[in-house]
């Protein structure tokens, strides 16, 4: 008998009672806010699965660019998920049932986003990973009408995006997307290619949809070296244009696809409420990495030193925030008010439960 099989048997034998999860799986597309192990053997900077990467986290490094849990972490956990979810890279038999994550530091909407770090997992083969996982699930399920009732419970979480502004467009010696767009023009589209793979996901099953908006990277550490300590506006002013269209992206989806259920994730308005009152939330550093790194170079040094007081510190390395604040978005994504800016129409527990 497996370690979960004997567990949940000693407490029944005790007479306590194991709560199911409100989802029976949670599907994760992504980029590295979200990976938890996909990129460890692929020839990429963009990789995390050294020390002091997860040196919160109960298993240590395993290709988390945090020091701990990520937001996904947190989500799955207020769902009632005994486990994290594990990365396609590893994933075996019937531990599809309970969802898998398909997230790639350094991936975009685009294909050739995150090209430049090296090798990558787009959003594109994510959807063609998740699609080789629903052929599984037919064979471990037996149907394809039970694997298509059994996905349309599932939540799926998407947060990517962030790529194709930092690894795409704003490197014109490497890309040549902002001589060919206009900042405008390049969210369109963004969007329009995004549209097109969320409706790839929905023909394999997916439903219950979190679109994550992208938080402002022309505030993260490195840019604030590169650009005297200031947010860089014309970074952040790009975002915005694509986050100002998801709204209407998910109004879109939900009236042409029967039965569709995509709600839309604020991050700029929830990670901007913890700049506004960090000191509230426990913060005192909000512009710089707690990790040593290289000058201009996002991630951890391998084996560096890292700073003492983590909770206190947003950033974890020149990009990615720490498990501190990972932890209080994830709240801000799962249960905030209908009164909020944080989630529309609904959150991520009101999503679960539709």
């Amino acid at each position: 008998m497996c370690k979960r099989g004997l567990l949940l048997l000693v407490l029944n034998l005790l007479g306590m009672v194991v709560a199911e999860p409100q989802v029976p799986c949670l599907f994760i597309f992504g980029d590295s806010l979200s990976d938890n192990g996909n990129n460890n053997n692929l020839a990429t900077l963009a990789k995390s699965n050294y020390q002091p990467y997860g040196i919160d986290f109960p298993d240590g490094p395993t290709g988390r660019f945090c020091n701990g849990r990520t937001a996904v972490d947190f989500i799955a956990q207020f769902l009632g998920f005994d486990h994290f979810i594990p990365p396609f890279a590893n994933i075996t038999g019937r531990d599809i049932l309970s969802g898998v994550n398909y997230a790639s530091g350094g991936s975009g909407i685009r294909d050739e986003t995150g090209a430049n770090l090296g090798q990558h997992i787009s959003l594109s083969m994510q959807v063609v990973n998740f699609h080789a996982t629903v052929e599984q699930l037919k064979i471990v399920l037996g149907s394809k009408t039970s694997v298509a009732d059994y996905l349309s419970k599932c939540l799926y979480s998407v947060n990517i995006g962030v790529n194709d502004y930092a690894n795409n467009y704003f490197i014109p010696e490497y890309y040549s997307t902002s001589r060919l767009y206009t900042p405008e023009q390049f969210a369109t589209v963004l969007i329009q290619q995004y549209s097109e793979q969320l409706k790839i996901m929905y023909n394999y099953g997916a439903r219950k949809v979190a679109l994550m908006g992208l938080f402002q990277y022309g505030c993260v550490p490195l840019d604030l070296a590169q650009n005297n300590g200031a947010c860089n506006s014309t970074v952040n002013s790009a975002i915005d244009l694509f986050n100002a269209k998801l709204p209407s992206l998910v109004d879109d989806l939900n009236k042409i696809l029967d039965g569709a259920k995509f709600t839309f994730v604020n991050n700029t308005a929830i990670s901007n409420d913890i700049g506004m009152n960090g000191q509230a939330y426990g913060f005192t550093v909000a512009n710089a990495a707690c990790c040593s790194v290289l000058t201009g170079v996002e991630t951890c040094r391998i084996h560096g030193s890292t700073c003492q007081n983590r909770s206190e510190y947003v950033f974890w390395d020149q990009a990615h925030p720490t498990e501190a604040f990972h932890l209080i978005n994830a709240k801000g994504m799962y249960n905030s008010s209908s009164s909020s800016s944080y989630t529309y129409p609904v959150n991520i527990q009101q999503l679960a439960q539709l």
